[in-house]
């Protein structure tokens, strides 16, 4: 059995797409690498901080992720390596471990696929993308009721807030 500690920089971008871990940040790795009769065992947690984006109002979003690792590495001509397929075990190649894509494998599971910057974000506005957070309940839009679009075309009349042709229930009823 060994216990490895270590703190190295991420190779590549490790995560999702509006969340990960950044390229050159710091991945700390506390592992525990037992020797089994079919392989090497690894367990342990691996801990680094995150980037990214609110996928509601685009805010940047930081955090941190922490993932707990359980993996069997396969000896050489072992019955595991033998009795299973390439790609449902690792395997131990020249002596070595690369535990990089069980960490980006294991990392990419743990991350939310819609980071939000708040529980309660509201997004943005579906009309002009500002954020409702900054614009106040008062926020809105007068929109023309597409049933009259054509006949407001014909007359030359806009969208302007006076317009009576604008979609208002209060005047509809």
């Amino acid at each position: 059995m060994k216990q490895i500690q270590r703190t190295v920089a991420a190779p590549t971008r490790i995560g999702l797409d509006a969340i990960a871990i950044e390229a050159g940040s710091p991945v700390e790795l506390d592992l525990r690498l037992e020797s089994v009769s079919e392989g090497v065992l690894v367990t342990g947690t691996v801990r680094a901080d995150t980037a990214g984006e609110c996928t509601r109002c685009l805010e940047p979003v930081t955090g941190s992720v922490d993932v707990y690792l359980t993996e069997l590495f396969a000896y050489p001509n072992s019955v595991t390596e033998e009795t299973t397929d390439e790609d449902e075990i690792r395997r131990i190649l020249d002596d070595q471990i690369d535990v990089e894509p069980v960490v980006v494998d294991s990392v990419g599971l743990e991350l939310p696929l819609n980071p939000l910057c708040r529980e309660d974000c509201e997004g943005l506005c579906s009309e002009c993308g500002v954020r409702l957070a900054i614009a106040g309940s008062e926020h809105s839009h007068d929109i023309l009721d597409p049933r009259w679009a054509g006949l407001a075309a014909k007359f030359g009349v806009g969208t302007e807030p006076s317009n009576k042709l604008v979609n208002n229930e209060a005047e509809e009823k």
